[in-house]
């Protein structure tokens, strides 16, 4: 044998028609429907390869996505955990699958008591969990779930005689909060971030007054920092007669160990694809149950699920409610999904796997910090956010040439120039699911790219088939359907 030859890459070709009309209806006869003559082919030009080179082409092309599966993923605030296989295998059940959602969600309950009572179920452990009284799981993601809480907010006043017109919105939120708060029909007054990284008492009662309808928080915030001022932040918001609404986005970090309720807080809404292991990504299918304080129940969207003694069944009877916020009862599946997550790990497991997404993070801050500037001092929580400033004003590498060279090395990019706060910003949550070994990986390989010079740096990643993208042209103009 001379020497190695290059492993040959087999592109498929699939020849598609060059033009389709779109506007053909065709008469549909008693017997048959003619075919148009615009859509026969006298030939059908099929890929001539074997079974074995198709099957290797596409699993290369699968190989060549990051997946939790396959790869490190410490995007920050998005909580990219390891998702149980057998969550995956059980849903699958065609008890399950077969359910029509109807049969859930308008008044079939005879026909799916064990739905029913998942939900129930479900609903019990959530509460449990946050110390509210009464969850619903029809929202469909984490930003339906805040629309959600955000027209709660408005028919809790309404209902009170009151038209307040402002929300309470932190700088360092995600950006679905102001969206789902204007969607709601308030006003948005921001409130900025303080050097010590979260919203500080003084700056909320600057802008409280009685006409605010209340407070949208994450804790711990997007900076990874929990506020050590929220029981008097909970207060000041109650004392003008507002709500305090939790965005259940880093949930993880306190899940088992504080409930949001003892925190002041009287809505909440859940990521289940962050905190209770579903699948995240790729648009979904998402759920992002909202929970409430007893005095907020009669708001929820109805129906909610009831026990009584001749088993489960549809309450429709909340005249306040603000009706439905999704069809059916939300995802089904997802939701099934979380519950298998909860009843294996129990509330001694999720303790745990909150302690150790805390430590995870803290451990990675701890060892990055003489490498990369962490602007906040003091310990975080399940995440943290470094800045690539200093690296940019000396050696001239950013915060995206640091994502991008991580790409080459095996590991997802963290979450980068969010929050906004931060310049350079690259916001890094390890999860309770990566070991040791992992974690040193990263901080090595960060070590490794600032070694670099800057010039080289620029147009990684140089492992994969496209390198930099014009990713703002991507968005607007996305196109699925390429050919060559």
């Amino acid at each position: 044998m001379a020497g190695l030859v290059e492993k040959p890459h087999t592109e498929l070709i699939f020849c598609i028609p060059e033009s389709r009309p779109r506007d053909y209806l065709p008469d549909v006869g008693e017997d048959s429907v003619e075919i148009p003559p615009a859509l026969l082919r006298k030939d059908l030009p099929i890929p001539d390869h074997d079974e074995l080179t198709v099957v290797r082409h596409f699993t290369g092309l699968s190989q060549e996505n990051f997946s939790v599966d396959g790869n490190f993923y410490p995007l920050g605030s998005c909580t990219m955990k390891y998702n149980p296989k057998l969550n995956e295998a059980l849903v699958r059940d065609v008890r399950l699958t077969d359910l029509h959602p109807h049969l859930i969600s308008e008044g079939q309950a005879r026909f799916c008591q064990g739905a029913l009572q998942i939900l129930w179920e479900l609903e019990r452990i959530l509460c449990d969990l946050t110390g509210m009284e009464r969850f619903t799981f029809q929202p469909m993601a984490g930003a339906n779930g805040e629309l959600c809480g955000v027209k709660i907010i408005r028919a809790y006043h309404e209902a009170r005689g009151q038209r307040r017109s402002y929300l309470l919105v932190p700088d360092s939120a995600h950006g679905t909060n102001p969206a789902s708060a204007t969607l709601g029909g308030y006003r948005i007054v921001n409130l900025p971030t303080t050097e010590k990284g979260y919203l500080e008492l003084k700056t909320l009662k600057e802008h409280l007054s009685e006409d605010c309808a209340g407070l949208m928080l994450t804790s711990p915030n997007t900076l990874g920092l929990f506020n050590p001022e929220i029981d008097a932040i909970a207060s000041a918001v109650h004392e003008v007669g507002g709500l305090l609404y939790y965005d259940g986005a880093n949930f993880n970090a306190l899940m088992g160990n504080v409930k949001v309720s003892d925190l002041g807080f009287d809505i909440v809404h859940l990521n289940l694809h962050k905190s209770f292991s579903t699948p995240h990504g790729s648009g979904g299918p998402g759920a992002g149950p909202v929970g409430v304080v007893k005095d907020l129940v009669e708001f929820l969207p109805v129906p909610l699920v009831e026990r009584g003694p001749d088993g489960f069944y549809l309450n429709w009877d909340l005249p306040n409610s603000i009706g439905k916020i999704a069809p059916f009862l939300g995802n089904f599946l997802v939701v099934v999904k979380a519950y298998i997550y909860l009843r294996l790990l129990g509330l001694e497991g999720i303790r745990y796997a909150s302690q150790v997404a805390v430590l995870n993070a803290n451990y990675l801050r701890q060892r990055l910090k003489d490498l990369i500037d962490v602007p906040y001092s003091g310990w975080c929580m399940h995440e943290f956010v470094a800045s690539a400033a200093q690296l940019k004003k000396e050696k001239g590498i950013t915060a995206l040439d640091i994502a991008k060279a991580l790409i080459d090395r095996g590991v997802h990019p963290p979450t980068v120039y969010f929050p906004l706060i931060v310049k350079e910003a690259l916001m890094i949550e390890p999860t309770e699911t990566e070991t040791k070994f992992t974690l040193d990986y990263l901080v090595e390989a960060i070590r490794d790219i600032i070694d670099t010079p800057a010039e080289a740096l620029k147009s990684a990643p140089h492992r994969t088939r496209i390198s930099r993208p014009d990713e703002v042209r991507a968005v607007k103009e996305m196109d699925l359907a390429y050919l060559e």
